[in-house]
């Protein structure tokens, strides 16, 4: 399950929504209620710049904070952000002309980037370059990178038809789904790695796949305490 919490990481990190967000953040911001493409487009680079901003406050945080934690409390924002976009969406779809729930949606994308960019942003990455034992680092490596693409594939190409098909709340609703799903797997399957020289993760990966028969202190055991 070690190499396979490498891939599905990267499948959770498109599924939950991001690239949604920064592709289609402009059309969001319009179907919030701004008709106004000039500041559609001044938002939407302002939740970018923020996206910049908290990839580089992830690059302290993960060697300070843990993977493990800095991943589960990413996708707690992401979820709450994900339900105000879903509430500001079915508040709008309702028929009310209340530009404050343009607004919430703006502040929705705004914390689902604020949370999303310091933990799910470079945790996948970081964890598949460092949980595989070296021999199979480059296959792996390359195995989760396109799974990473063809997730990012398919969200990005049926993202409006969905929205279009079951309303756009309801399509935040779903990514808020996935977020819960991607929290419970977090939690189960991905070691802490903080900390852990390659040996030792390449340890982990021999109890995974095999057992503890190896004489040694369970070194999951020891990353999730740090």
């Amino acid at each position: 399950m070690i190499t396979e919490s490498s891939v599905m990481l990267q499948a959770f990190q498109q599924f939950t929504g991001i690239n949604t967000v920064m592709y289609y953040s402009p059309t969001i911001v319009q179907m919030a209620g701004f008709s106004s493409n000039q500041l559609a487009l001044l938002l939407s680079l302002l939740i970018a710049a923020m996206n910049a901003a908290g990839t580089v406050l992830g690059i302290y945080l993960i060697d300070h904070f843990g993977r493990k934690k800095l991943a589960i409390s990413s996708l707690a924002g992401v979820i709450a952000s994900l339900f105000i976009l879903a509430g500001a969406f079915f508040g709008t779809s309702s028929g009310s002309s209340n530009e404050l729930y343009g607004w919430i949606a703006v502040l929705g994308l705004a914390l689902y980037i604020a949370c999303f960019s310091p933990g799910m942003g470079p945790v996948p990455w970081n964890v598949y370059s460092e949980i595989y034992p070296e021999q199979y680092r480059g296959i792996c490596g390359g195995m989760s990178a396109t799974v990473n693409w063809i997730s990012n594939l398919i969200v990005a190409q049926t993202f409006l038809s969905i929205a279009e098909a079951v309303g756009t709340g309801s399509t935040f609703l779903m990514l808020a789904g996935i977020a819960v799903l991607a929290v419970v797997f977090v939690i189960m399957y991905v070691p802490e790695t903080m900390g852990l020289a390659f040996v030792e993760v390449e340890q982990i990966w021999k109890e995974s796949a095999w057992g503890c028969s190896y004489n040694t202190e369970s070194l999951l055991e020891q990353g999730d305490d740090k």
